[in-house]
């Protein structure tokens, strides 16, 4: 009984300790079944956030500290408040004593006489003094930005970080009165004749220019563009970088670099003779080989990084270092390591897996020239980022191009290393079993801890946010709920054997709606699978536009008809088709599921999928043939061609179209549920027997001319509808 009663204490204080910390004890799963986390499982999670809950003493101290941490700080650590409303500050002080609170804002100058309101909250003694709490009402009129709310009592003073946001993002005003449309692409698959095996950022510019000058395209979606190792084997995987912050220097152009122009003789010889030496051995039709085209280019740039920089080249290199501060130092620092001792930083030398150690500053300042030249690499990516968007704006695009923000990060990337302290240890990220994952997903990434977002004021995620947008004309964030929650999953266990831990949602959305204004962006939150309905919501409350794929769209209260295009969603990007999904044509032929057959990943048996699969696919076209939109022996390329019109009869606000549906690609980009089973985030673009397509292809291809012409006239045509 006494081991009962001790059992039933210590889960009582692990209810209480988790929900203080926004961790979730039970849930709703995807079947609509209740499920209790377990005890362990709660143990470990907070243990992730630095807590002991092992033993009932050790949670209830845990909780006591909890409530009583706001008692010793003056200030709240951080608030992020909405524009024009107001909010009320608590101010912790020694009882009875008079106080004064401030506001400095971003742009200069200070907002006094903030307005006191009553507070008959007991004082509380604290380590021998007793601590009163006063209460202020935050006005409605504060400007957008970052400012920082100040308080004084007798000798002690405190600030806390404050930001203003955007009630209401939307679209920026280029694309305010009407609706656009654009491209997705995995950009590494599109290579032209000058790249060395993986596209880059010149074709991407050039995609971007044809598009936009030829079709009146509004942006280009790309994969994510964040930074891989540099060292061999490279991640293949877009969406498990080593920073999110920083990106991958394999997407550069080297001939595109300004130096290269004023190269010696001798240097443009090394640099074709690595060319050359690429090419020897390139089959356009093999999986893309990073590790190969990496090798190649870096020795390559090493030659224009040595190349003399006039004064004021070298002037805006400085200062663009300046600019991103120590993030980038660290970022570069941790290249050269990963160079010296491998990728993993858990087993490099001790002294070094720390980056503010001593022995991190002398091996810094020992390999001085290596580190400017990982900042170098940078800084002519921010060129190159700029130069695309630039080009695709001048060539029409209301948005240019639109980046991808994975989820998360490499457990041993740079990231990890230089913002240890935010990072929840022994966590992953995934998901917990869905309709189409049905034994849950660990993706192995450790998750950001929210106290510790908190406490750097979201600098880490501002930073990120801030620099991806700089040369953007929006952003899409993959699974958006992971700014609401993310499913955490204890190391050694099973995804099935997680649970959710809660962000605040107002300050990272806030945050996020702040910078895309600031850079006149749009936000697309990718929010498909298990979200909470209030959660869509609120995203379109906030001016942030969900996502909408035509293969998941019914109308599941209506005998699973498809969703009629008048009750889409307005504010959301609508595709027919995801990277993680084949392209239509192989989609259409039910390629996936024999696919997923032969990869060993289904959870029903062929039969059943076939035949569910079947179902949907049966219930569009039908859908289609009696709206009069396609023919009953209408081919492969006229039924792409009908699903996407169907598009443009919704009033989503923004219409993406596939690039590998415009060539008629077959071959998925990426297989969930496998890594090494099938070459994922490494198949180049194809056309409908196989065979490449390269940038230059493309710009001459029928098909894809055709299904750009059906997504721009059909837009041009609701437009019309709609004015008579």
């Amino acid at each position: 009984m006494a081991e009962l009663d001790a059992a039933t204490e210590h889960h009582q204080a692990l209810v209480e300790l988790a929900e203080a910390y926004q961790i979730a004890t039970d849930y709703w799963d995807w079947q609509g079944r209740h499920q209790v986390v377990a005890p362990e499982t709660i143990v470990k999670v907070l243990g992730g956030l630095g807590i002991d809950a092992s033993t009932s003493a050790a949670a209830w101290h845990a909780l006591a500290e909890r409530h009583r941490a706001p008692w010793i700080r003056m200030l709240p650590e951080f608030l992020a408040l909405r524009q024009h409303r107001t909010a009320s500050v608590w101010v912790h002080v020694t009882h009875g004593d008079p106080v004064e609170v401030w506001i400095d804002l971003e742009a200069g100058g200070r907002r006094d006489n903030i307005h006191q309101l009553e507070n008959w909250t007991p004082p509380r003694e604290i380590e021998g003094r007793w601590v009163g709490e006063a209460a202020f009402e935050l006005p409605e009129d504060l400007p957008l930005g970052y400012h920082t709310l100040r308080a004084r009592s007798s000798d002690a003073e405190s600030s806390m970080p404050l930001v203003i946001t955007p009630a209401w993002l939307g679209l920026p005003e280029q694309l305010a009165d009407r609706r656009g449309w654009g491209i997705a692409t995995q950009l590494y698959s599109v290579r032209s004749a000058q790249s060395w095996g993986v596209g880059d950022l010149t074709d991407l510019e050039d995609l971007a220019v044809w598009s936009a000058a030829e079709h009146g395209c509004d942006y280009v979606l790309v994969n994510p563009m964040h930074a891989a190792e540099p060292v061999a084997p490279m991640e293949p995987s877009p969406y498990l970088p080593t920073s999110r912050r920083f990106a991958n220097p394999l997407y550069l152009r080297v001939e595109r670099i300004p130096e290269y122009a004023s190269a010696t003789e001798k240097q443009r010889r090394k640099i074709n003779h690595r060319r050359e030496k690429f090419f020897l051995a390139f089959d356009p039709a093999a999986p893309i080989d990073r590790d190969r085209a990496w090798k190649a280019k870096r020795k390559a740039l090493s030659v224009v990084f040595n190349v003399h920089r006039s004064p004021g080249r070298q002037i805006a290199f400085d200062a663009y270092r300046r600019r991103e501060g120590r993030g980038l130092e660290d970022f570069a620092t941790w290249a050269v390591l990963a160079t010296h001792y491998g990728k993993r930083f858990h087993d490099w030398p001790p002294e070094l897996r720390y980056p503010d150690s001593a022995a991190v500053e002398q091996f810094r300042l020992d390999h001085a020239r290596e580190v400017d030249f990982e900042c170098w690499l940078q800084w002519q990516l921010d060129e190159q980022f700029a130069s695309a968007q630039q080009a695709g704006r001048r060539a029409g695009m209301g948005l240019g191009i639109m980046h991808d923000l994975a989820v998360g990060v490499h457990p041993s990337g740079s990231d990890v290393w230089s913002l240890q302290d935010v990072y929840a240890r022994g966590i992953s990220v995934g998901a917990p079993p869905d309709p189409y994952n049905q034994n849950g997903q660990d993706w192995t990434q450790p998750p950001w801890r929210p106290d510790r977002l908190a406490e750097n004021a979201y600098a880490p995620f501002r930073e990120m946010v801030r620099t991806i947008l700089r040369h953007a004309g929006g952003i899409r964030v993959d699974h958006v709920i992971g700014l609401f929650r993310l499913w955490w999953i204890p190391d050694g266990s099973l995804p099935t054997e997680g649970t959710y831990v809660r962000y605040d949602h107002e300050a990272m959305i806030g945050i996020l709606a702040l910078e895309a204004h600031r850079a006149e962006a749009v936000v697309v939150g990718e929010d498909l699978g298990t979200v909470e309905p209030w959660v869509r919501d609120y995203l379109c409350e906030r001016g942030i536009l969900g996502t909408s794929i035509l293969w998941f769209e019914f109308e599941w209260d209506a005998g699973d008809a498809p969703l009629r295009p008048e009750w889409w969603r307005e504010y959301c990007l609508a595709s027919v088709t995801t990277h993680d999904l084949p392209p239509t044509a192989a989609y259409l032929d039910g390629d996936h599921v024999q696919l997923r057959q032969e990869l060993g990943v289904l959870t029903r048996s062929l039969e059943e999928e076939l035949e569910a699969d079947e179902k949907d696919r049966l219930a569009w076209l039908n859908n289609l043939r009696d709206r009069g939109a396609l023919a009953e022996d209408a081919d492969v390329a006229e039924t792409i061609r009908a699903l996407h019109r169907y598009l443009t009869w919704t009033p989503s606000r923004l219409l993406c179209l596939a690039l590998t549906d415009a060539v008629q690609d077959r071959r998925a980009q990426n297989q969930p549920g496998t890594i090494d089973e099938y070459p994922n985030w490494r198949v180049p673009l194809t056309g409908p027997d196989g065979s490449p397509v390269m940038l230059e292809d493309l710009f001459a291809n029928k098909s894809a001319a055709s299904l750009v012409d059906v997504v721009r006239t059909g837009l041009a045509s609701a437009v019309t509808d709609r004015r008579e």
